[in-house]
């Protein structure tokens, strides 16, 4: 039936999301066998080409990878702004009640990941990693639960992407605070002054598509020379788009009828082409459409398929390359260190939080979950890849060795999480825990 190709808002989110973990996976292989094949110089030549503008007196050339790293993920991020801002406002995080168990479950996620990295770890050189495994890749575990199809709950994977968002938020922090160096505090003034305007504009309201996109453009730039890694202007910017419309459904509805029946009364049968009525209330549909979409909604909407389709593939394919051979340089114990720490900290602290959140009776466990589902979607949770490799990047930049290490070990715990998770699941049984009724709001 035609019903049943119709998706809901939440059902596209996961099936981008499903679609883009197979594309990065895809893009993962391509970069591996690349780097490894007789043509491996070529794809380290790629990623390292200088692109900018020059001139008699001014230049500014990067590397293509930090064109990827630095530009296209600030668009990832932006997108990650606003999901992060729709699930603040009117999502799965927009009360106590429901945002209660996703937060603990993500706390725990990134806490117990961070105390297993620092138990381990045995180097002052590699510390800095510390938080390399406390990211959730989000494409990457929705499809895992995608090839698990009915075997898992939809209530699952709503809240597997509710812990995704906030254990977003936390990295965006992490990022923020920790991964940032020589502050260039003038600079971050300059690009707050812009960014006022913009909220304001918000709080009224009111946005305006290319004052926005103009805005945006001189604030990731004064990001990039302020120390602060200019993905973090992406969200910040995310935060100034309004999610309202400028007139409610009541509204919309009756200047709806109101264009309709001018648009019939102006018919003519006879003619081929459109009146100059016919025109006019085409175009006042166009003005009221527009003032009807949520700025936020519609901005989310068309970058999901970009980033999921492009961008996040893009990274996969630039960053995944790691080249191995025996003169091949690793420190071994960095690798293992993020690996128990993803698959064994995300396992062990999505968990038990969880379970204390319900033990205390400040959450309940979604309907059609049972606790396999927790250790499951727990043990999934450990596969970190892009927000691991970019945290990585930032760890421990021009150091060759220590983010090769890192990217092995967010391979290997990546996959074993995976795996392990998958099979959790698929041979989970179909008796669900009931709920306990939370006693906060």
């Amino acid at each position: 039936m035609i019903l049943n190709t119709i998706l809901t808002p939440f059902q596209k989110f996961v099936k981008i999301e499903s679609f883009s973990g197979m594309l990065l996976f895809g893009a993962t292989l391509v970069a591996m066998i690349w780097a490894n094949s007789e043509y491996g110089d070529s794809y380290q030549a790629l990623w390292q080409f200088d692109i900018g503008i020059t001139g008699e007196n001014f230049e500014f050339t990067k590397p293509l990878i930090l064109w990827i790293n630095d530009g296209l993920m600030a668009v990832f991020f932006f997108l990650i702004g606003l999901e992060i801002k729709r699930e603040l406002l009117i999502g799965e995080l927009n009360s106590v009640r429901k945002a209660t168990f996703p937060m603990f479950a993500a706390l725990g996620g990134m806490i117990f990941p961070l105390v297993i990295f620092l138990v381990l770890n045995r180097s002052a050189e590699t510390a800095n990693g510390w938080g390399i495994p406390m990211a959730t890749d989000i494409a990457f575990t929705l499809a895992i639960l995608k090839i698990l199809g009915n075997r898992v709950p939809l209530s699952l994977k709503i809240f597997l992407t509710a812990f995704a968002i906030v254990d977003d938020l936390g990295v965006v922090l992490v990022i923020a605070l920790f991964y940032s160096s020589g502050i260039d505090w003038w600079l971050i003034l300059y690009a707050m002054l812009p960014l006022a305007l913009l909220f304001f504009l918000s709080h009224r309201g009111i946005y305006i598509k290319y004052l926005s996109i103009s805005i945006a453009i001189i604030i990731w730039f004064l990001f990039l020379g302020s120390g602060i890694h200019p993905t973090i202007a992406g969200v910040l910017m995310a935060l100034t788009i309004p999610i309202r419309q400028k007139i409610d459904m009541e509204g919309f509805t009756e200047n709806l009828i109101n264009i309709a029946k001018n648009f019939s009364e102006t018919t003519r049968d006879y003619l081929p082409i459109l009146s100059k009525e016919q025109i006019e209330q085409m175009d006042d549909l166009e003005d009221l459409t527009t003032k009807f979409n949520s700025p936020l909604q519609h901005l989310e909407h068309g970058l999901h398929g970009w980033v999921a389709y492009f961008i996040m593939p893009v990274f996969a394919l630039a960053n995944a390359g790691v080249v191995f051979g025996t003169d091949m340089e690793l420190d071994n114990l960095l690798v293992l260190n993020i690996a128990v720490a993803l698959f064994a900290g995300k396992g062990v602290g999505v968990v038990l939080m969880s379970f204390l959140s319900i033990k205390l009776k400040i959450a309940s466990l979604p309907n059609g979950m049972n606790y396999r589902h927790i250790i499951g979607v727990a043990i999934l949770a450990g596969v970190g890849f892009t927000m691991s490799i970019f945290v990585a990047n930032l760890a421990f930049p021009g150091n060759s060795v220590f983010i090769d290490s890192s990217k092995v070990g967010i391979l290997i715990g990546s996959v074993v999480s995976g795996l392990v998770g998958f099979i959790i699941l698929r041979s989970g049984g179909s008796q669900t825990v009931p709920p306990v009724s939370s006693k906060s709001d």
